[in-house]
């Protein structure tokens, strides 16, 4: 990340210094912007991160009592034999493993509040398996990968923006969207393992970063419990039941998705009443976790958008957008889309912003080609360096090895997909 950040800083600056200097500028000149855009920037994040707070305090509030009701354990050994094979640096019945269950399921039905708070404690629970702390490990990059990636069934969020922009089909990309993240995430999981030798683990040079990382779990008792799974036929019965889901969230999606959200926080509550937890008390205690979280990850929050926003604001993506559209036009990536593929793994508000303005064009509008295209990748990718930011952030990992490469080169194959399709069913 620190090559990362530097250079998108250092060529946002260089940007705006060479439109200062050779062009004729209007009311705002490059720098003024580039000044700008770095205060709105730092600000924003910090909102970002506050309005965090409330969304971390609900959700990680619910999943403390999934976790007292031992409702973590249960997903854990449901789909045991799958994730022993993806993790098998992680206990089978170690509350990470049901936590990264929870991230991987809000993150299918589109729920990113949720996805966010059960991340950060998936990493959080990671991070006390972890002999080397300030470095990330193979199952923290993996989990973070296939978090930027993860299949999606019901992109609630672009639906409900597509039937306001006027949509006639605003469900019409699920087919799209879950081919998309497919391609996305199997590409995920291969270059994690794939790139991996590439970047071996090593300890923080300074001894401040492992007392700093140490003290966030050295008080936490770790208690693993070795237990089996449940019989194969039951994991298969689960395995099934998620693919009937695919069906469903094509055919019905528009009508379901209004439920999710309720119906979650109800289902969580009744597993814990049923279970004999003291839900309320049980919800405070994860809450108060939950604030704690969202504040420390302002710093990160604050460093990655900042360097984003100069970059856009300099004029650097529009000049990569000016010399490569012509290209991607031939491959069914047209310009007005090009911006959308770029800015979504650096922002997410402003790849939102991007679909956003291009489905409600009247000369182009949700039901076009490209109003599919942009859709379609708003849905099925991920803002890779926010995620980043704030789950690494959250246990302070400072060494994240192989974990941007990974979810950049999921990101390139989740674009050819998502182009692959839409040319399929609406080219």
């Amino acid at each position: 990340m620190n090559i990362v950040f530097f250079l998108l800083v250092s060529i946002a600056f260089l940007t705006a210094a060479w439109r200062q200097l050779t062009m004729t500028t209007g009311d705002v000149s490059p720098m003024d912007a580039l000044s700008s855009a770095m205060i709105e920037s730092a600000t924003g994040a910090v909102e970002l991160a506050i309005g965090l707070v409330g969304v971390m305090a609900l959700f990680l509030g619910l999943m403390k009592i999934a976790e007292v009701g031992g409702l973590l354990k249960i997903l854990a050994k449901l789909i045991r034999p799958l994730m022993i094979r993806l993790f098998p640096d992680v206990p089978a019945d170690h509350p990470a493993m049901g936590a990264m269950i929870l991230n991987m399921s809000a993150n299918m039905l589109g729920l990113g509040n949720a996805a966010t708070p059960f991340g950060i404690k998936a990493m959080q629970e990671l991070n006390r398996l972890n002999p080397v702390k300030g470095c990330a490990t193979d199952s923290m990059v993996l989990f973070l990968a296939i978090n930027t990636s993860s299949i999606t069934l019901l992109p609630t969020g672009v639906i409900a923006l597509r039937a306001s922009a006027g949509s006639m089909d605003p469900a019409g990309i699920l087919p799209t969207t879950l081919f998309a993240t497919l391609c996305s995430t199997v590409a995920a999981v291969i270059a994690v393992k794939s790139y991996r030798r590439f970047f071996p683990v090593t300890a923080e040079a300074t001894d401040d970063n492992q007392t700093e990382a140490v003290t966030d779990t050295e008080d936490i008792p770790i208690t693993v419990e070795t237990s089996e799974g449940y019989p194969t036929w039951v994991s298969l019965l689960a395995l099934l039941g998620f693919l009937l889901l695919i069906p469903l969230t094509v055919f019905f999606g528009q009508i379901v998705s209004p439920w999710i959200l309720p119906g979650l926080m109800l289902g969580f509550l009744l597993f814990g009443v049923i279970r004999r937890v003291p839900i309320y008390e049980s919800f405070v205690e994860g809450a108060k976790e939950g604030f704690q979280v969202a504040l420390k990850i302002i710093p990160y929050l604050v460093a990655i958008l900042v360097a984003v926003g100069m970059f856009r604001a300099s004029g650097a993506l529009e000049w990569v957008v000016s010399h490569i559209g012509q290209v991607t036009t031939l491959i069914g990536l047209p310009a007005e889309a090009l911006p959308m593929a770029l800015l979504r793994p650096l922002s997410g508000s402003g790849a939102y912003g991007v679909m956003a303005s291009i489905i409600n064009d009247p000369a182009v509008g949700p039901d076009s080609y490209i109003g599919y295209l942009v859709s379609t990748l708003q849905g099925s990718t991920e803002t890779t360096f926010y995620v980043l930011a704030v789950y690494f952030g959250a246990v302070q990992i400072r060494r994240i090895r192989h974990a941007l490469a990974a979810g950049l080169t999921a990101d390139v194959v989740g674009v050819i997909a998502a182009v692959a399709a839409v040319s399929y069913l609406y080219g």
